[in-house]
């Protein structure tokens, strides 16, 4: 039987992507008009392709993987149907700012769970994580209180995370192709 290949890379560089470009509009760089571009990229690269890499982490044994790149997969999806659906019309939206800022903040303690494995993994991973939760964070108390100046805050927090992971794919790929590590990634 052949070796599995690695799915992190898949699932670090779906996330990776779709969190830059989201994270692009929520810190300004982008227009809020670009929100629309982010829907099939997070259902397709965001939502799906992570979903595959976490299948696939779970052949391969690995808890946190399969865990990590299942949820945010999922969640890419429940953004793009949030806004695909309330854009639509089809879900009313209009009130629903707090409820989206407390869904932000569960997903920041949950990622806040899944950063405590990461005092075991990778440096890179512990940075990935420590950064989403805190983008997280910013993100829900903005759309909780609403406080702009967070949300804008969380989007710069969530450029550095995706950056990261963009890296994290970009060290996988590269190390595996050369069976050595060419681009660190502060293992542990």
């Amino acid at each position: 039987m052949a070796d599995t290949a690695n799915p992190a890379p898949l699932g670090l560089v779906g996330f990776g992507v779709t969190t830059v470009l989201l994270s692009s509009i929520n810190a300004g760089l982008l227009p809020v008009a670009g929100e629309p571009v982010v829907i099939p990229l997070a259902m397709a690269f965001g939502g799906t392709a992570q979903i595959i890499a976490g299948i696939m982490e779970f052949k391969t044994g690995n808890v946190f993987g399969a865990t990590a790149f299942t949820a945010y997969g999922a969640f890419w999806w429940w953004f793009a149907l949030l806004i695909l659906l309330g854009g639509n019309h089809i879900l009313d939206l209009s009130g629903a700012g707090s409820a989206i800022g407390v869904c932000l903040l569960l997903w920041g303690v949950f990622t806040l769970g899944l950063w405590v494995s990461t005092f075991r993994l990778s440096k890179l991973l512990f940075a990935i994580f420590t950064t989403l939760w805190i983008a997280f964070f910013l993100l829900g108390l903005g759309a909780l209180l609403p406080n702009p100046g967070l949300h804008t805050a969380g989007g710069w927090v969530g450029l550095l995370c995706g950056s990261l992971a963009m890296y994290g794919s970009f060290a996988l790929v590269t190390n595996a192709t050369y069976g050595r590590e060419v681009i660190p990634v502060g293992s542990r």
